[in-house]
């Protein structure tokens, strides 16, 4: 079986013990924690189960295998991710002036900037124009509740034909797709996540025909391979923003995004749904927001 190392961090000081797959629901109760930070040093097997845990430290931190997951763990249900896809994640602790702690996790196929109350907050840490870039992103940052959450969706396209691997026989058009859920540190609670309720602009679509996609030198801006734009509204990310006249958020199944690497090293919430424009090939380009209590 195999056994993991957590450094576990709480206002008690730091505990090092060992933990099979499901580290929250083992050393929470067992050190009668309601939250701590738990930071897995390793997911190295470790061949017997009777190792003491200062063994396990003195073996274990020595070791260059990667420090990988850093998860925020709740006894009220706020999943770890501990197993071999934590690599797939990249973390970061962003800090904020609110009232109210929230860890966000959220994957997008291809990028995301994420704007909260109508300040820039974060962008993928990987660049938009990286083909076939996969991975998730867990936040934790302060903000003010209610909290507005708006975010530019990007699938990633070579030019505004909207198509991808041009003029290989991979020529294709992309498909977008996005989740993302964000819980309230302190509680444990769900705050919100990706659902129809979340309102949605297409401000690129292309190419305006899908036989662009067949074309052996398509030309941007023309014929079948031109694209509609909209300029994003201003404010469009505050809190004041009306966005009552923007269409419902479409919800897409697993099966048609077919989501990739950092999808599967989260533990998504029920509530938590797969969304993008209407059109998954052809929105390019996705403005989505949504208010929490």
């Amino acid at each position: 079986m195999q056994i993991y190392l957590a450094k576990i961090t709480s206002k008690n000081g730091d505990v090092f013990h060992p933990c099979f797959m499901r580290c929250q629901a083992q050393i929470l109760p067992k050190f009668k924690l309601r939250f701590a930070v738990i930071r897995l040093v390793s997911n190295k097997a470790i061949q017997s189960n009777n190792v003491q845990p200062n063994t396990l430290r003195g073996t274990v931190m020595k070791s260059t295998i990667s420090i990988s997951t850093i998860a925020l763990s709740f006894a009220f249900g706020l999943p770890l991710i501990a197993n071999a896809q934590s690599r797939d994640v990249n973390e970061a602790a962003l800090g904020g002036t609110g009232n109210t702690q929230v860890q966000a996790e959220i994957w997008v196929d291809n990028w995301f900037a994420l704007s909260v109350n109508g300040t820039p907050l974060h962008e993928d840490s990987t660049p938009y124009n990286t083909e076939r870039s996969f991975n998730a992103e867990r936040i934790s940052f302060t903000a003010d509740l209610p909290m507005t959450v708006a975010f530019e969706f990007r699938d990633f396209m070579e030019n505004q034909t909207g198509l991808e691997y041009i003029g290989t026989n991979r020529q294709q058009m992309g498909d977008g797709g996005a989740i993302a859920q964000f819980y309230n540190v302190s509680t444990g609670q769900l705050l919100g996540a990706t659902d129809a309720r979340w309102r949605c602009l297409a401000v690129q679509h292309a190419p305006v025909q899908t036989s662009c996609a067949n074309e052996s030198n398509p030309q941007v801006g023309n014929g079948a391979c031109a694209a509609q734009t909209t300029d994003a509204p201003d404010n469009w990310t505050s809190a004041g923003f009306d966005d009552s006249e923007w269409p419902e958020a479409t919800i897409h199944s697993a099966s048609t995004v077919r989501p990739k690497h950092g999808y599967d090293a989260v533990n998504w919430n029920a509530s938590a749904n797969l969304i993008w424009g209407d059109d998954l090939e052809r929105d390019n380009v996705v403005l989505c927001r949504a208010t929490f209590e």
